[in-house]
């Protein structure tokens, strides 16, 4: 299957997309808070994205899962299921939202604390966030995708830090997910030469301990084989003529460009 490149009519159909995925991360935050259920949190932003944002949420039966959003709470790596167990103080949690606007989908997903946090905990989720960005930077027309993999390994891992190597980023736009594959480790230099028109996700999933995984019985819910935290940022990209435009960038990281606001 080869690469689409977006027309100027899909581009703006997928910002329109991004734009409304990353307002979903903004609605839920002051929800997310000690004794909140995850299945809560996935009522609230099932309700605003189909009554108010008049979208479609994209993991709904999305080959068999359950649930509008993914929740994915301290040793969960990604693909987690909401449910009635209640968020604590020190937790830490990866909110993923996709939602589907006149047929295209914004994809993106971040780390919240629940209450007050651990210093380690607080420690991976800002060299998670930083490792996304410098991924982000890598990206322009005659850059690899190895490129942007070995900018994210390069900083997980060297604070010490793992990467998952069984989920990817990925391509999209009409469909949730097209190619190419958007690996987060790797070669600068090795891959994909990157085009504008491309859109794709940047999402990498950094452990505090090993990077070994197993999934639950539950056929969704992937997490650390060691039990260590695990912390997952996420956004959907297009490679411009020049660069790179961020179609979900919220406004917390237009003020303080690679920093986690906690």
């Amino acid at each position: 299957m080869s690469i689409l490149i977006k027309t100027e009519t899909e581009i703006e159909k997928m910002r329109i997309a991004g734009k409304l995925a990353a307002d979903v991360l903004d609605m839920i935050e002051p929800y997310v808070v000690p004794g909140v259920t995850t299945d809560e949190l996935n009522q609230i932003c099932h309700d605003y994205m189909v009554d108010v944002q008049q979208v479609i949420p994209a993991p709904l039966n999305y080959h068999g899962f359950p649930k509008s959003i993914c929740t994915s709470v301290n040793q969960q790596i990604c693909h987690g299921i909401p449910s009635g167990k209640k968020l604590k103080s020190g937790d830490i949690i990866n909110i993923d939202i996709t939602v589907i606007k006149d047929d295209y989908h914004g994809d993106t997903s971040k780390m919240f604390c629940v209450g007050e946090v651990s210093p380690h905990a607080k420690r991976l989720i800002k060299i998670t966030q930083e490792a996304m960005f410098l991924g982000i930077e890598q990206v322009k027309p005659g850059a690899t995708l190895g490129d942007v993999g070995h900018a994210i390994q390069k900083h997980a891992e060297s604070n010490r830090y793992s990467v998952v190597r069984e989920f990817c980023g990925h391509g999209i736009g009409k469909k949730f997910h097209e190619e190419p594959q958007v690996l987060h480790y790797g070669k600068a230099g090795d891959g994909e030469v990157l085009e504008a028109g491309m859109i794709l996700t940047i999402e990498p999933m950094i452990n505090l301990g090993k990077r070994h995984m197993k999934v639950l019985a539950d056929g969704w819910t992937a997490v650390t084989k060691d039990r260590s935290l695990s912390a997952q940022f996420e956004h959907t990209i297009l490679v411009t003529h020049s660069g790179y435009e961020i179609l979900t960038l919220r406004q917390e990281e237009k003020l303080t460009p690679l920093t986690y606001v906690l």
